[in-house]
């Protein structure tokens, strides 16, 4: 068996259209999933299937708003549909509100929650029966760095990234004999449109970075592809409720 062959197998990559998602979804279309794109952004999503399409065997695009419970329980059922499975589950659309915490309002802590841990929640409750039937399946939820670390600028965000890992724990427990494997990747600071808008709105940020991290960069979306593969495949059938962190080494640096 080869283990990081992902032939005939299907993906769901929420925020799947840029950054952190389009690379994981790039790393199983190379090992021969068939990819459903998930983003509020059409355009961006038909780049992403446009692009996918050269590399493995096949995507979709679907329009959705993760924040809200029909669109997420929707993207799943127009998953299966388009490809008639569902094996891997990739949780990664998010936001983030960078403000002192005294400054949120209700309506802004409810936005980051929702769609950063709320939506992880739906989405992978509508995917277990698919999961279930088919006799397995992976789960892989997108946590951060500040999962682990505070910041005072990203209370919201922090909050939902830590209960992105409990919940995953917990999920990984329930549904272990089921045979779904669910794990958490803990990104640090990677190149993306989000974190380009924070270098501008946190003083420091890219020095800080570039010095706590022991690989001395700023990570990149392809840096995910290989992490997105092992957990998405059979390579990893003993590994579930883990929370890894992809990082170049920020997290274990004092």
């Amino acid at each position: 068996m080869n283990l990081f062959d992902l032939s005939g197998r299907v993906a769901i990559v929420t925020g799947g259209n840029g950054g952190i998602g389009l690379g994981m979804a790039r790393g199983l279309a190379r090992a021969g999933a068939r990819i459903v794109v998930a983003g509020r952004n059409p355009a961006k999503n038909q780049a992403a299937v446009a692009e996918l399409e050269t590399l493995g065997p096949g995507a979709i695009g679907i329009e959705v708003d993760v924040s809200r419970e029909d669109d997420c329980r929707s993207l799943v059922a127009a998953g299966v549909e388009a490809f008639g499975r569902l094996d891997i589950l990739i949780n990664n659309a998010g936001i983030a509100l960078r403000k002192p915490p005294q400054d949120y309002t209700s309506a802004e802590w409810h936005r980051v929650i929702d769609t950063n841990l709320t939506s992880a929640f739906l989405c992978s409750h509508a995917a277990y029966p698919h999961m279930q039937a088919a006799g397995g399946g992976k789960i892989v939820n997108i946590g951060s760095i500040l999962s682990l670390m505070g910041a005072s600028f990203a209370v919201a965000y922090a909050a939902s990234k830590g209960g992105l890992v409990q919940m995953t724990r917990a999920l990984a427990t329930a549904w272990a004999a089921d045979n779904i494997q669910v794990n958490a990747v803990l990104p640090g600071w990677i190149d993306t449109d989000l974190t380009q808008s924070a270098r501008v709105e946190v003083d420091g940020l890219e020095s800080r970075v570039l010095t706590r991290t022991p690989c001395g960069r700023w990570g990149e979306p392809r840096d995910f592809e290989a992490i997105a593969v092992l957990l998405g495949g059979p390579g990893s059938q003993f590994i579930t409720g883990a929370a890894i962190p992809v990082d170049g080494g920020y997290s274990i640096q004092a």
